[in-house]
């Protein structure tokens, strides 16, 4: 019996890693079949930055072979770790990184789905290999598969140290290893420490410093020209204006006004919607708190399958995707691959797959992020059509950056409320005599 078992085990992880491949495939095929100077240009300035360091030449001083011409632009640390891609031939650098993208791709989908997951039972392979399947075919993670980049590598290791029950490593260091990578993921320093997790927020400051300071005693000139040069020189990432910066910077670049005004504006917005953005991500981790009083802490200890801890659960992932995705808005830059965050947001919304609602909300939310929005907004803002038509075009363009606003709003208001209302209705029914997470009891 127990060997029958294991076989049915070994048999749907086998189903579910195929269903994975072979949705991945296409992607994988496309992007890898593109002629040579255009395949994962952002892989060849990471792989060319390592080879730069062995040569002992400028790490900000290259640009990658034409036609790109792309300059290195993360923390000296980041071109550190890719000294490994320096040592590998050019082909084997890029399977390597695309098989390292959907490992990365699947942390996220075990973090961001582990409700769900957990109530598929011994299915939970199968729905697992549908997820991953099903989230790297939007744009922005496809882009990761395009460009070669870096974003859902980011993304596992602060969902890891935010949302894992038991951590081998000082919790906040993952985020720390992430911000020294790139500054970006530091958004996640001030999450640490609204929740009230100081000791990870230490962590986290330490790590990155000791990652910082350490690079800066071996590449001292390299980390002089990053910190007092390259980091403020937003020229050399590509045009700002262009589609794909989906930040709220982006946005208002596009509308041409003065600079001294966009700058303005920018910076009243950005603050506004950090401010409710954090607030609201400290409010669903306080709710998740709340229900995890006398069961185990979501974050720092066991999930123990009841539902108070099942939502407790959802309501912190709501919480730290909130925090990727300001990440996003309020960045000078954020292209569209920097949305990766975008699936931590989905497995909030879908939860354990309980409400109709959501789970219907996520998949709304899915089937725009596979959709080439922002593109089809750039068709319509030629001088050939009428103003409404040219300005409709241009909420179009900016379609994924506000679908990320919408997503902070709606996660902060409208996922609040209802996980609210299901702990209070959870409160008041008692526990449930039967099983139900690891089930797929209704």
């Amino acid at each position: 019996m127990a060997e029958r078992r294991t076989i049915i085990r070994a048999a749907i992880l086998a189903a579910g890693v195929l269903i994975a491949v072979t949705s991945v495939a296409p992607i994988v095929a496309r992007y890898l079949s593109t002629p040579p100077d255009q395949r994962l240009v952002d892989l060849d300035v990471y792989r060319t930055s390592g080879q730069v360091l062995l040569r002992g030449a400028p790490l900000y001083g290259f640009l990658t072979q034409a036609p790109q011409l792309l300059p290195f632009t993360y923390p000296p640390f980041a071109a550190l770790l890719a000294v490994p891609l320096a040592l590998m031939s050019w082909p084997a650098a890029q399977w390597v990184w695309v098989i390292g993208v959907y490992a990365a791709l699947t942390v996220a989908v075990l973090y961001a789905f582990r409700n769900l997951l957990a109530r598929s039972g011994q299915w939970a392979p199968l729905v697992a290999g549908a997820l991953v399947g099903a989230c790297a075919w939007m744009m922005p993670i496809s882009d990761q598969i395009r460009f070669g980049q870096v974003d859902v590598f980011l993304v596992a290791l602060c969902v890891a140290d935010c949302a894992a029950p038991r951590t081998r490593w000082p919790r906040g260091a993952l985020i720390g290893l992430a911000t020294a990578i790139k500054l970006v993921p530091g958004v996640f320093l001030i999450y640490l420490l609204i929740t009230g997790r100081r000791l990870a927020f230490k962590n986290a400051v330490l790590t990155a410093v000791v990652a910082t300071a350490g690079t800066w005693a071996l590449m001292p000139w390299d980390s002089y020209d990053f910190w007092f040069g390259a980091l403020f020189d937003s020229g050399r990432v590509g045009a700002n204006n262009g589609t794909t910066n989906q930040a709220i910077k982006g946005m208002l670049l596009r509308l041409y006004w003065p600079d001294a005004l966009t700058s303005l504006v920018w910076v009243v917005l950005a603050a506004l919607i950090a401010y409710c953005g954090f607030r609201y991500a400290r409010r669903l981790s306080w709710l998740a708190d709340s229900l995890s009083v006398g069961t185990p802490s979501v974050g720092t200890s066991g999930t123990s399958g009841t539902s108070g801890t099942s939502i407790a659960y959802n309501a912190e992932m709501g919480g730290i995707a909130i925090t990727g995705l300001l990440a996003v808005l309020v960045s000078p830059i954020a292209w569209i691959h920097h949305l990766s965050w975008v699936v931590l947001a989905l497995g909030a919304l879908a939860g354990s797959g309980r409400s109709v609602r959501r789970c219907a909300l996520a998949l709304g939310v899915w089937i725009f992020y596979v959709l080439p929005i922002p593109w089809w907004g750039t068709r319509l803002i030629g001088p050939g059509h009428p103003v409404v038509v040219r300005f409709a075009g241009r909420i179009v363009q900016d379609g994924y950056g506000l679908g990320a606003v919408a997503l902070v709003f709606g996660m902060g208001g409208y996922l609040y409320k209802s996980l609210r209302s299901d702990s209070e209705s959870h409160r008041l029914e008692g526990p449930r005599s039967g099983p139900e997470i690891g089930t797929l009891t209704p």
